[in-house]
């Protein structure tokens, strides 16, 4: 009964709130269904005193992704999640089938089971997909397309601005989060992406509203053009799949069109097949299953990064030291490259390097040592001079250092 009516009136009332259900316009020639709230008096003056009586009320909202079982009232809750579209049957879906074969690769099993687990168990917390490719026309956009021609208004397609932006609310209730030409190369990009790939709940803020914490299901998929440094994985991290897309040899410019003819198949083939991987761990694939050699040039393409900028700032050090070498501790490191080029790092990153690849031990015990500190004397010179410092620090030696 509600959700007849529903539809047959644009609005609702939450709690105490109304709200207008309207379909705004994308550039795309596309609509995408928004709830935003609408004032009470104005739909009286539109509609008449008797108007409102027919407006179905709910207690509140409420996200419970399901796409085979959909409910759009839970309790007397409205379910932010929408129902998926489709005419969902039996039949061939060959160019969807070769499409994702194009996109997984060697890891197509695990594509379909990542795809699968998606449309079976929404809830189920997975990696985060990155398709990365210098190359044109390789299909990644494409995919993102198709995902959303899947799952409608459950799948949102951002910028990098929108994922940084406080105010999230145009996607905190979505399944899925697309992100094009990404480039989130700062650490607090990372840390809030690896943060809201596990956590179960989140704080959606509108302009001008009060933030409202919710269930949280969002998966990620990244698609950049850089192989590399589009964003910063430490090397045991465990949330990231990444994949780099070949070219499509033979390019189909009708090929959004005719896997969205295939998409009830292969809906039909989704909520059928068996899933062939175990749930092992949280994000229920395992490291060993996802590894793969982009996922490796982008853990070394940040640490390479990262090391020529510490060994930059240490032989500046060097340079400008009176001394034949220098005593740095970490936190030193830390300030200078925040400092100097504008980049934050942790002390593990730091000791990453400096230990374990460079083979530089610490002082056992926290001692005093000198740091260098540079002035500018009235003439326009700089003064080197030497403050007291403390900590387990590292010795650097010219010769040696700068011969590396």
């Amino acid at each position: 009964m509600k959700d007849n009516i529903e539809y047959e009136l644009p609005y609702l009332r939450i709690g105490v709130c109304y709200y207008k259900i309207i379909k705004q316009p994308l550039a795309s020639k596309d609509q995408v269904k928004k709830i935003i709230p609408w004032n009470g008096p104005t739909i009286t003056e539109d509609h008449g005193v008797n108007y409102k009586r027919e407006i179905i009320k709910y207690d509140s909202f409420c996200n419970i992704p399901d796409n085979i079982n959909y409910q759009r009232v839970v309790g007397n809750s409205y379910n932010m999640y929408e129902p998926i579209d489709h005419d969902i049957k039996p039949g061939q879906f060959e160019i969807i089938l070769s499409f994702i074969r194009h996109i997984f690769g060697d890891q197509f099993t695990f594509g379909l089971d990542y795809l699968t687990i998606i449309w079976r168990n929404p809830t189920q917390i997975l990696p985060i997909l990155c398709l990365v490719s210098l190359a044109r026309n390789t299909g990644k956009t494409t995919f993102l397309n198709f995902l959303k021609d899947i799952f409608g208004d459950n799948m949102t397609i951002n910028t990098n601005e929108d994922f940084r932006n406080q105010f999230n609310s145009g996607w905190t209730s979505k399944l899925l989060i697309g992100v094009d030409e990404v480039l989130l190369d700062r650490k607090e990009d990372t840390e809030r992406l690896k943060y809201l790939s596990t956590t179960r709940s989140i704080k959606s803020e509108s302009k001008g509203k009060d933030k409202i914490e919710q269930e949280f299901y969002g998966k990620f998929i990244l698609c950049a053009n850089d192989e590399s440094d589009f964003i910063k994985i430490s090397p045991n991290e465990t949330r990231y799949w990444i994949r780099k897309i070949p070219t499509i040899a033979n390019d189909n410019i009708e090929l959004r069109l005719q896997m969205q003819k295939e998409i009830p198949f292969f809906l039909h083939f989704l909520t059928n097949r068996k899933i062939e991987t175990e749930n092992k761990t949280r994000m229920w694939f395992t490291r060993e299953q996802l590894y793969t050699d982009a996922l490796h040039k982008v853990i070394n393409g940040v640490t390479t990064k990262l090391e020529k900028e510490i060994k930059n700032l240490i032989v500046d050090q060097l340079f400008i030291s009176t001394l034949d070498f220098i005593h740095l501790t970490p936190k030193d490191l830390i300030w200078l490259l925040k400092t100097e080029n504008n980049v934050s790092v942790s002390s593990t990153d730091i000791t990453n390097i400096i230990s374990e690849k460079w083979g530089y031990k610490p002082e056992t015990k926290s001692k005093y040592y000198k740091k260098l500190k540079l002035s500018l004397t009235n003439d326009g010179n700089i003064d080197v001079s030497y403050v007291k410092g403390t900590g387990r620090y590292y010795t650097f030696e010219k010769n040696k250092f700068c011969e590396m």
